[in-house]
């Protein structure tokens, strides 16, 4: 069964929900970079396998965490209990069966609270620029995603920052692979988390300056 990277940063609160949401058979990989709130201890007394990522930056954390996996699917998933890993099979199953080589979880907000205006509307503009770029019919970058681990680490992917998630779609773009998006739930973050992407405006304006810096190279 997959194994599941959760990039973590300061998310104790969160961790215990996500991590006893999991489907049955898969295996959670927390790569922590860098927090201070006992994430990694609090991962590892849950049955989760810590990689610890000094080097900062959300790319950084998702990419040690798939290198260190080890099944030949591996899905990726916040881990601020905005998404329900329960949902995993969703993006999971299609990758299993042969019938799509990269899968995002389109968010469906599940409250007016779940997904800030600021984020929404930088998703949306991504979204069309991502569409420009690749051509792909795609609404959402997808947190929530499942490919094949081998295929993966062949895109060669090299950014480190908050522009992986993006980088991943387009060099599989390049790459002609079959993209499929599906959707998946989204929350309000659990409480006393912040998204370390989107959550705050200047999270924002990072992103999106590290997004365009992918589709401009």
């Amino acid at each position: 069964m997959p194994d599941v990277v959760f990039p973590c940063l300061d998310e104790a609160g969160a961790l215990p929900w996500v991590l006893t949401r999991l489907p049955a058979g898969y295996r959670a990989i927390v790569a922590d970079n860098g927090s201070t709130d006992g994430s990694a201890q609090i991962a590892a007394e849950h049955g989760a396998t810590v990689v610890h990522v000094p080097r900062r930056g959300f790319g950084a954390a998702a990419h040690a965490g798939l290198e260190a996996a080890t099944d030949d699917v591996v899905c990726f998933c916040d881990a601020d209990a905005s998404m329900d890993p329960a949902q995993l099979p969703l993006v999971a199953d299609p990758v299993l069966a042969g019938e799509a080589d990269l899968v995002l979880g389109r968010r469906r907000p599940s409250s007016r609270d779940a997904w800030p205006v600021h984020a929404r509307v930088a998703n949306t503009a991504l979204s069309v620029m991502m569409r420009r770029r690749t051509g792909l019919r795609l609404h959402d970058l997808g947190p929530m995603r499942a490919a094949r681990r081998t295929e993966l680490l062949g895109l060669g992917i090299t950014d480190r920052r908050f522009g992986y998630p993006l980088e991943m779609v387009t060099r599989a773009s390049d790459a002609h692979w079959r993209v499929r998006e599906v959707d998946v739930d989204y929350h309000p973050r659990a409480e006393g988390t912040t998204s370390k992407v989107t959550g705050t405006v200047l999270g924002t304006v990072r992103t999106i300056k590290d997004m365009s810096g992918v589709l401009n190279r």
